[in-house]
């Protein structure tokens, strides 16, 4: 186990990405050390309903994969790592298999065949899943391997501060290359049990944090999506892209007790209708795939006709399929409505969209690797390239787990692996006292996140923005005037975080002027040859 004083690999983030980084690096016998800011499983990837995609049918070919990734993305995908994502996709697939993920399969267990769906933006049936809990069922597996694998140290219920970086000499600084003059050397974190802050120093670490999208009101993503990756690493020195995509996901269950529960897009797969309360249609006259068409389009054309027809939210309806194929195939979701007073095998339920995923995130290679020496980022919170303007459904877990995989090798393959940097310095409270008014983090954690929503949601303009722009920064001063004079919490680190975020994605979106894939301009309604290049941000 990782010696408490000095950790080989410090992971922060404890889904998908995290986990999948730390059992790939312990098969290559190298220690690591994941911090969680909840319990373990408390993460995006657990409630990950759809399922991960990748070429594994007969009919199916990397070619049909990359071409509809790529559709979906706007023109801005790379398409280099979106080659290398979906090729290494089965493989990837096996590994989960191998250590005893339960997909689903045809006909059942005793069938060898597993099942795949098909998704809006699919061209194929290519997402294998577990029901419709597939991030829950990946998510367990993984978890109990982690807590019992010897060369895994668990730090629950520690939230990151800020990465700890050192300076390189200029003689080492020419061998990384222009602009990587620093290296991580570790992460002051909180410890939410004992209230206090602790210097972690590591030979390398990784952010595996997940997205952003607690910055807007509502929100399919669990109260730790606060971007404290993307935050972190900008702060530190390394670049961001693409901030301006956040993906809101068509359909969430519009109830109020619900809590924003996601509807998977596998329902609109195996035959969901989205419909007004009078049972009208409205996708076909959006979309020639109808239902099937990639969620930017779907979101829109929903936010749309709410607009037009005055109305809180729509409905899918899938109750035209047999009570038998909705429950076997959707045990979690139907389990869920019934919760909740709903029969999706005989009523439509009533949904509407919700902020879901970040597209955009620290800039990495299709190692992980950022601006900074020994600073990895993953999945969500990294971006490479594979989204570009738009995710295609169920790509996201297949990202964590291809880069996890490519991370891992990377770290193994470094010849400093185990080199250790000088001590950090310790956590300075000395000028500091406890907060006076703990309400005005719980005043502006509410104003930004209504703001965001109001400002820089589906459809945007450029007065809207500029809006945002002026109300996120005398939050921001407020948050840095607070921060910088009463002792941390985890809500002010969130609300930090969330506020720096929150700034980026306005700044991006300001700079585009055009609409593309999920940024949509009222002020420049088309799609610009000019602008057909991801946004980056230097800091």
């Amino acid at each position: 186990m990782p010696s408490p004083a000095f950790n080989p690999v410090i992971i922060i983030g404890g889904g998908l990405a995290g986990l999948s980084l730390a059992l790939r690096l312990a098969e290559r016998g190298i220690g690591a050390t994941i911090l969680s800011k909840s319990v373990l499983d408390e993460g995006s990837t657990r409630y990950a309903q759809g399922g991960i995609a990748a070429v594994l049918g007969e009919d199916d070919s990397f070619r049909a994969h990359i071409k509809d990734t790529i559709e979906a993305g706007g023109g801005l995908c790379d398409r280099r790592s979106v080659e290398f994502v979906v090729t290494n996709a089965p493989r990837a697939i096996r590994w989960l298999v191998e250590r005893g993920v339960s997909f689903s399969r045809r006909g059942g267990r005793a069938r060898r065949e597993f099942h795949l769906a098909r998704e809006g933006g699919h061209s194929h049936r290519r997402v294998i899943h577990a029901a419709d809990a597939t991030g829950a069922a990946v998510e367990v597996t993984l978890e109990q391997m982690v807590r019992k694998h010897p060369r895994i140290r668990l730090m629950e219920n520690h939230i990151a501060i800020d990465l700890i970086t050192s300076r390189r000499t200029a003689k080492r600084a020419a061998k990384r290359g222009a602009g990587k003059n620093r290296d991580c050397t570790g992460v002051y974190a909180y410890d939410l049990r004992r209230k206090r802050a602790i210097a972690l120093p590591c030979a390398h670490l990784a952010l595996a944090t997940g997205g952003a999208s607690k910055a807007y009101l509502y929100t399919s993503n669990p109260d730790t999506s606060t971007g404290d990756g993307i935050a972190m690493a900008w702060r530190a020195g390394c670049r961001v892209a693409n901030m301006e995509f956040v993906q809101f996901h068509p359909t969430c269950l519009y109830h109020p007790h619900a809590k924003s529960f996601l509807i998977s897009e596998a329902v609109r797969g195996e035959g969901g209708k989205l419909v007004h309360a009078d049972g009208r249609r409205f996708m076909p006259k959006y979309d020639r795939r109808a239902e099937l068409a990639p969620r930017d389009i779907v979101a829109r054309a929903i936010d749309l006709e709410m607009k037009i027809n005055g109305c809180d939210n729509v409905y899918l309806d899938i109750s035209h399929r047999p009570a038998s194929f909705i429950r076997r195939h959707f045990p979690t979701i139907s389990a869920r409505c019934r919760e909740l007073g709903l029969d999706m095998t005989r009523e439509p339920l009533p949904v509407v969209p919700a902020a879901h995923y970040t597209c955009g995130g620290v800039v990495t290679d299709l190692d992980g690797r950022t601006d900074i020496g020994n600073l990895y980022a993953i999945g969500e919170t990294g971006c490479t390239g594979l989204h570009g303007a738009n995710r295609l459904a169920s790509n996201s877990l297949l990202e964590c787990l291809v880069l996890a995989e490519s991370c891992a090798a990377r770290i193994a393959a470094g010849a400093d692996a185990a080199r250790k940097f000088a001590p950090p310095p310790q956590w300075d409270e000395s000028r500091v006292t406890d907060p006076d008014e703990r309400i005005v983090v719980a005043h502006n954690w509410d104003e930004l996140r209504r703001c965001m929503w109001d400002y820089v949601g589906i459809v945007r303009t450029e007065k809207r923005l500029t809006r945002a722009a002026r109300r996120i920064a005398l939050l921001r001063e407020e948050i840095r005037d607070f921060y910088g004079k009463f002792r941390i919490s985890n809500d002010l680190i969130e609300l930090r975080n969330l506020a720096q975020v929150a700034e980026l994605i306005v700044r991006s979106a300001m700079s585009r002027k055009e609409s593309r894939g999920l940024h949509s301009m009222r002020d420049h309604p088309k799609r610009s040859a000019r602008a057909a290049r991801a946004t980056i941000l230097s800091p």
